[in-house]
């Protein structure tokens, strides 16, 4: 039954992180999150930036919380990672943190709130765009078959010219012996017509 669920989980993580692209992330990690807003008929995209306090990883219903000083007050928001009226979202600064939860930024302010930066590199994405993916690796395999193709093409037509090749000399060899043999034959008869 596990087994079941497991499958179907992992097809609708497929379905929803095709059109978009999630990078991998890390609490303390400083995070622009957009989201798309739908007011009466119109929609508009509307940016949340602040730190990631939490992350939790449990399949489909992964979410991570991002936190952020308003005005002087912090406000805290859970982003469900597959949703999708989430548009994007952005890496600005990688932080140096030890704990996977950052709750304790909630009692400090100012300067005590602060979190180290730390290069970590280039990080590979959680979850890459699978339709930019596909069409590429189509372009690829079909440039591969023509290629492999057209070396075949090519192959099958440098063989019919050596045969039409060698079938050309052994006509031009017959045909230089037929004359080397008659005119060796009319030396004879003209020998013989002078000796007469």
């Amino acid at each position: 039954m596990t087994s079941l669920m497991e499958k179907f989980e992992t097809k609708q993580i497929e379905k929803l992180a095709q059109k978009k692209r999630i990078p991998a992330f890390r609490p303390g990690d400083t995070l622009k999150v957009t989201i798309k807003i739908t007011e009466g008929e119109k929609s508009r995209l509307q940016a949340f930036e602040g730190v990631c306090v939490a992350r939790k990883n449990n399949s489909v219903n992964s979410n991570f919380t991002v936190r952020k000083i308003s005005h002087g007050e912090g406000v805290e928001r859970v982003f469900p990672l597959f949703n999708p009226l989430v548009e994007k979202i952005e890496v600005i600064r990688k932080g140096d943190v030890k704990r996977a939860k950052l709750y304790y930024l909630r009692d400090r302010t100012g300067k005590n709130a602060r979190i180290a930066d730390r290069d970590r590199g280039e990080e590979a994405d959680q979850y890459d765009l699978a339709e930019e993916i596909q069409p590429q690796e189509k372009e690829k395999n079909i440039e591969e078959k023509n290629d492999v193709e057209s070396n075949n093409n090519l192959k099958e037509e440098s063989e019919k010219l050596k045969e039409t090749e060698n079938t050309d000399t052994e006509e031009d060899k017959v045909e230089a012996t037929k004359t080397t043999d008659s005119s060796q034959s009319e030396s004879e008869i003209k020998t013989d017509e002078k000796q007469s």
